[in-house]
């Protein structure tokens, strides 16, 4: 890292070390697609799992695997109604995060196009 970066994030009291394994952390959850899809359709609203098996074509095993990643890093929280487990988000900060990166590579991808 440049020397002014460092130099800017101790300025500002940032234990640069910490607040990088925690941006890592959240890097590596948000590196699947379909957890960029699974965020996105949650960002409408509470689902459960078939409502998300509906609106985005993969298995049930796989949507249970990534909605427990999610879950596991508090991205996602859930509530249990009768048989039913419903999805929410609660990290709204990931969601501010995936809309500004989904949105300029949609730009991006626009302008090359």
């Amino acid at each position: 890292m440049a020397k002014r970066q460092v130099a800017v994030a101790e300025a500002n009291g940032v234990e640069t070390d910490e607040v990088f394994e925690m941006a890592a952390e959240v890097f590596r959850v948000m590196s699947a697609p379909m957890r960029l899809k699974i965020i996105s359709r949650l960002c409408n609203g509470e689902k459960n799992v078939s409502q998300l098996l509906e609106e985005i074509d993969t298995t049930q095993p796989n949507m249970s695997q990534h909605l427990n990643t999610l879950y596991q890093a508090g991205v996602i929280g859930r509530r249990r109604e009768g048989v039913q487990i419903f999805y929410r988000i609660i990290n709204d900060r990931v969601v501010t995060l995936c809309r500004a990166v989904c949105t300029q590579i949609a730009i991006e991808s626009d302008m090359k196009g």
